[in-house]
Protein backbone atom coordinates (compact mmCIF):
# COMPACT_ATOMS: atom_id res chain seq x y z
CA UNK A 1 0.00 0.00 0.00
CA UNK A 2 1.36 3.04 -0.85
CA UNK A 3 2.01 5.86 1.55
CA UNK A 4 0.21 9.14 2.37
CA UNK A 5 2.68 11.96 2.11
CA UNK A 6 1.76 14.81 4.59
CA UNK A 7 3.27 18.30 4.12
CA UNK A 8 4.34 19.66 7.51
CA UNK A 9 4.55 23.15 8.56
CA UNK A 10 6.09 24.52 11.59
CA UNK A 11 5.47 27.85 13.88
CA UNK A 12 8.58 28.21 15.01
CA UNK A 13 11.82 26.84 14.53
CA UNK A 14 14.30 27.43 17.13
CA UNK A 15 15.47 24.65 19.86
CA UNK A 16 11.86 22.80 19.84
CA UNK A 17 11.28 23.36 16.13
CA UNK A 18 14.64 21.99 15.13
CA UNK A 19 14.03 18.95 17.27
CA UNK A 20 11.27 18.15 15.90
CA UNK A 21 12.19 18.61 12.41
CA UNK A 22 15.20 16.11 13.07
CA UNK A 23 13.02 13.43 14.47
CA UNK A 24 10.33 13.92 11.87
CA UNK A 25 13.77 13.23 9.48
CA UNK A 26 15.59 10.58 11.26
CA UNK A 27 12.63 9.11 12.54
CA UNK A 28 10.74 9.15 8.81
CA UNK A 29 11.20 5.94 7.39
CA UNK A 30 9.50 4.34 11.23
CA UNK A 31 6.66 6.66 11.11
CA UNK A 32 5.61 5.63 7.92
CA UNK A 33 5.61 1.87 8.61
CA UNK A 34 3.82 2.74 11.84
CA UNK A 35 1.45 5.04 10.24
CA UNK A 36 1.72 4.82 6.45
CA UNK A 37 2.60 8.65 6.41
CA UNK A 38 5.21 10.02 5.13
CA UNK A 39 5.65 13.60 7.48
CA UNK A 40 7.64 16.19 5.80
CA UNK A 41 8.49 19.42 7.31
CA UNK A 42 8.15 22.13 4.23
CA UNK A 43 8.28 25.03 5.60
CA UNK A 44 8.96 26.82 9.18
CA UNK A 45 7.99 30.47 10.36
CA UNK A 46 10.82 32.45 11.51
CA UNK A 47 11.93 35.93 12.74
CA UNK A 48 15.55 35.74 11.11
CA UNK A 49 15.86 33.09 8.37
CA UNK A 50 19.93 33.50 8.46
CA UNK A 51 20.09 32.59 12.02
CA UNK A 52 22.17 29.41 13.21
CA UNK A 53 20.17 26.72 14.25
CA UNK A 54 20.61 23.19 15.82
CA UNK A 55 19.26 21.18 12.85
CA UNK A 56 19.75 22.80 9.39
CA UNK A 57 16.77 23.03 7.66
CA UNK A 58 16.32 22.53 3.82
CA UNK A 59 16.80 24.94 1.40
CA UNK A 60 13.51 27.11 0.74
CA UNK A 61 11.70 25.77 4.55
CA UNK A 62 12.54 28.72 6.24
CA UNK A 63 10.47 31.59 5.77
CA UNK A 64 9.55 34.91 7.80
CA UNK A 65 5.96 35.00 5.59
CA UNK A 66 3.18 33.51 7.76
CA UNK A 67 0.44 33.72 4.72
CA UNK A 68 2.71 31.30 3.15
CA UNK A 69 1.86 29.03 5.57
CA UNK A 70 -1.65 29.57 6.05
CA UNK A 71 -2.42 30.40 1.95
CA UNK A 72 -0.61 27.20 0.79
CA UNK A 73 -2.91 24.44 0.44
CA UNK A 74 -0.29 21.86 0.19
CA UNK A 75 0.29 22.02 3.52
CA UNK A 76 -1.86 19.02 5.53
CA UNK A 77 -0.73 20.18 9.24
CA UNK A 78 0.38 22.52 11.03
CA UNK A 79 2.69 22.31 14.53
CA UNK A 80 2.80 25.31 16.86
CA UNK A 81 6.49 25.35 18.37
CA UNK A 82 7.17 28.91 18.99
CA UNK A 83 5.32 29.12 22.33
CA UNK A 84 3.96 32.17 24.13
CA UNK A 85 0.23 33.68 23.69
CA UNK A 86 0.98 36.34 21.53
CA UNK A 87 1.18 36.42 18.46
CA UNK A 88 1.09 33.20 18.60
CA UNK A 89 -2.90 32.80 19.64
CA UNK A 90 -3.67 34.95 16.32
CA UNK A 91 -1.62 32.74 14.23
CA UNK A 92 -3.30 29.43 15.43
CA UNK A 93 -6.87 31.23 14.83
CA UNK A 94 -6.30 31.92 11.99
CA UNK A 95 -4.61 28.75 10.81
CA UNK A 96 -7.90 26.80 12.20
CA UNK A 97 -10.20 29.30 10.12
CA UNK A 98 -8.21 28.40 7.15
CA UNK A 99 -9.44 24.73 7.75
CA UNK A 100 -6.02 23.76 8.66
CA UNK A 101 -5.46 21.13 11.80
CA UNK A 102 -2.70 22.23 14.25
CA UNK A 103 -1.05 20.69 16.88
CA UNK A 104 0.47 22.48 19.23
CA UNK A 105 2.18 21.64 23.15
CA UNK A 106 1.74 25.16 24.12
CA UNK A 107 0.08 25.15 27.62
CA UNK A 108 -0.53 28.94 28.32
CA UNK A 109 -2.28 29.08 25.07
CA UNK A 110 -4.46 26.49 25.21
CA UNK A 111 -5.65 27.28 28.74
CA UNK A 112 -5.80 31.10 28.33
CA UNK A 113 -7.80 30.62 24.44
CA UNK A 114 -8.60 27.28 24.49
CA UNK A 115 -12.33 27.93 24.03
CA UNK A 116 -11.82 30.10 21.21
CA UNK A 117 -9.79 28.08 19.31
CA UNK A 118 -11.48 25.28 19.52
CA UNK A 119 -14.66 26.82 18.92
CA UNK A 120 -13.12 27.79 15.95
CA UNK A 121 -11.48 24.06 15.02
CA UNK A 122 -14.83 22.61 15.60
CA UNK A 123 -16.94 25.63 12.80
CA UNK A 124 -13.99 24.74 10.43
CA UNK A 125 -14.23 20.71 11.08
CA UNK A 126 -10.24 20.48 11.73
CA UNK A 127 -8.76 19.19 14.71
CA UNK A 128 -6.67 21.23 17.15
CA UNK A 129 -4.62 18.29 19.18
CA UNK A 130 -3.03 19.34 22.35
CA UNK A 131 -1.84 16.35 24.00
CA UNK A 132 1.76 17.81 24.72
CA UNK A 133 0.69 20.68 26.42
CA UNK A 134 0.20 18.46 29.60
CA UNK A 135 2.45 15.67 30.89
CA UNK A 136 3.71 14.95 27.35
CA UNK A 137 5.11 11.60 27.90
CA UNK A 138 2.20 10.40 29.34
CA UNK A 139 -1.21 10.00 26.78
CA UNK A 140 -3.14 11.47 29.99
CA UNK A 141 -5.41 13.55 27.90
CA UNK A 142 -5.86 10.68 24.73
CA UNK A 143 -6.57 8.72 28.27
CA UNK A 144 -9.11 11.03 29.57
CA UNK A 145 -10.64 12.16 25.87
CA UNK A 146 -11.28 8.53 24.68
CA UNK A 147 -10.33 5.55 26.84
CA UNK A 148 -12.23 7.41 29.94
CA UNK A 149 -15.26 8.82 27.65
CA UNK A 150 -17.79 7.18 29.64
CA UNK A 151 -16.55 7.15 33.03
CA UNK A 152 -17.38 10.02 35.75
CA UNK A 153 -14.42 11.04 36.56
CA UNK A 154 -14.40 12.82 39.75
CA UNK A 155 -11.15 14.05 40.78
CA UNK A 156 -7.29 14.32 38.73
CA UNK A 157 -4.48 14.22 40.96
CA UNK A 158 -0.91 14.03 40.42
CA UNK A 159 2.59 15.72 39.65
CA UNK A 160 2.27 17.95 36.79
CA UNK A 161 5.52 20.42 37.10
CA UNK A 162 8.66 18.38 37.27
CA UNK A 163 11.00 21.12 38.24
CA UNK A 164 9.22 21.78 41.08
CA UNK A 165 8.74 18.33 41.86
CA UNK A 166 12.83 17.89 41.66
CA UNK A 167 13.06 21.54 44.06
CA UNK A 168 10.66 19.64 46.57
CA UNK A 169 12.86 16.16 46.78
CA UNK A 170 15.74 17.90 47.48
CA UNK A 171 14.31 20.23 50.05
CA UNK A 172 13.35 16.99 51.68
CA UNK A 173 16.33 16.11 52.31
CA UNK A 174 17.93 19.61 53.90
CA UNK A 175 18.65 21.64 50.73
CA UNK A 176 17.24 25.01 50.95
CA UNK A 177 14.85 26.22 48.43
CA UNK A 178 17.77 28.63 46.89
CA UNK A 179 20.00 25.69 46.42
CA UNK A 180 17.54 23.30 45.15
CA UNK A 181 16.39 25.60 42.58
CA UNK A 182 20.44 26.59 41.60
CA UNK A 183 20.53 22.54 41.39
CA UNK A 184 17.57 22.12 39.08
CA UNK A 185 19.07 24.71 36.89
CA UNK A 186 22.70 23.58 36.69
CA UNK A 187 21.41 19.69 35.73
CA UNK A 188 18.68 21.76 33.11
CA UNK A 189 16.13 21.05 34.83
CA UNK A 190 14.72 24.15 35.64
CA UNK A 191 14.68 27.00 33.29
CA UNK A 192 17.26 30.20 33.64
CA UNK A 193 13.69 31.90 34.20
CA UNK A 194 12.00 29.34 36.17
CA UNK A 195 9.26 31.87 37.14
CA UNK A 196 6.23 30.09 35.59
CA UNK A 197 7.43 26.79 37.28
CA UNK A 198 7.92 28.30 40.68
CA UNK A 199 5.12 30.54 40.71
CA UNK A 200 2.68 27.70 39.74
CA UNK A 201 2.03 29.26 36.21
CA UNK A 202 2.50 26.14 34.38
CA UNK A 203 0.84 23.57 36.94
CA UNK A 204 -2.11 26.54 37.09
CA UNK A 205 -2.64 25.93 33.16
CA UNK A 206 -1.84 22.57 32.72
CA UNK A 207 -4.35 21.72 35.73
CA UNK A 208 -7.36 24.11 33.57
CA UNK A 209 -6.69 22.01 30.62
CA UNK A 210 -6.78 18.59 32.70
CA UNK A 211 -9.99 19.97 34.42
CA UNK A 212 -11.44 20.54 31.25
CA UNK A 213 -10.75 17.47 29.75
CA UNK A 214 -11.90 15.15 32.76
CA UNK A 215 -14.87 16.98 33.81
CA UNK A 216 -16.64 18.08 30.92
CA UNK A 217 -16.84 21.97 31.80
CA UNK A 218 -14.41 24.67 30.63
CA UNK A 219 -11.90 25.39 33.78
CA UNK A 220 -10.30 28.74 33.14
CA UNK A 221 -7.06 30.07 34.93
CA UNK A 222 -9.75 32.27 36.84
CA UNK A 223 -11.41 29.04 38.20
CA UNK A 224 -7.11 28.19 39.34
CA UNK A 225 -5.83 29.93 42.35
CA UNK A 226 -2.34 29.63 42.07
CA UNK A 227 0.52 30.39 44.50
CA UNK A 228 4.12 29.61 45.11
CA UNK A 229 6.02 28.51 48.38
CA UNK A 230 9.73 28.07 49.03
CA UNK A 231 9.43 27.06 52.35
CA UNK A 232 11.80 23.86 53.42
CA UNK A 233 10.76 19.91 54.45
CA UNK A 234 8.03 17.17 54.16
CA UNK A 235 5.11 20.25 55.24
CA UNK A 236 6.26 22.02 52.19
CA UNK A 237 5.50 18.94 49.77
CA UNK A 238 2.26 18.25 51.03
CA UNK A 239 1.26 21.83 50.33
CA UNK A 240 2.67 21.71 47.01
CA UNK A 241 0.67 18.64 46.33
CA UNK A 242 -1.87 18.83 43.31
CA UNK A 243 -5.59 17.75 43.17
CA UNK A 244 -8.93 18.65 41.35
CA UNK A 245 -12.18 17.42 42.02
CA UNK A 246 -15.37 17.96 40.00
CA UNK A 247 -17.39 18.63 43.50
CA UNK A 248 -14.93 20.78 45.74
CA UNK A 249 -11.65 22.88 45.02
CA UNK A 250 -8.46 20.44 45.75
CA UNK A 251 -5.09 21.29 45.90
CA UNK A 252 -2.85 20.95 43.16
CA UNK A 253 0.90 20.11 42.59
CA UNK A 254 3.20 23.05 42.07
CA UNK A 255 0.78 25.26 43.88
CA UNK A 256 -2.93 25.72 42.92
CA UNK A 257 -6.13 25.06 43.92
CA UNK A 258 -9.17 24.16 41.28
CA UNK A 259 -12.20 25.57 42.13
CA UNK A 260 -15.02 24.01 39.57
CA UNK A 261 -17.62 25.40 37.71
CA UNK A 262 -19.81 22.36 39.50
CA UNK A 263 -19.01 23.94 42.99
CA UNK A 264 -17.13 26.30 44.44
CA UNK A 265 -16.77 24.11 47.97
CA UNK A 266 -13.31 23.20 49.39
CA UNK A 267 -11.73 20.49 50.50
CA UNK A 268 -8.14 19.64 51.19
CA UNK A 269 -6.37 17.06 49.14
Amino acid sequence: MASVDVPVALLGYGTVGSAVNRLLTESADDIERATGHRLRVVRALVRDVGKERPFRAEPGVLTTDFASIRDDPSIALVAEVMGGVDPTGGYVLELLQAGKPVVSANKQLVARRGAELFEAASSRGVQLRFEASVCAAIPVVKILRESLVVSNVHRVLGIVNGTTNFILTRMETGASYAEALAEAQRLGYAEADPTDDVSGADAAAKMAILATVAFGSRVTLEDVDASSNSSSGSSARRRWSTAASTCASGRRSSIATIRSPRSRGRSTA
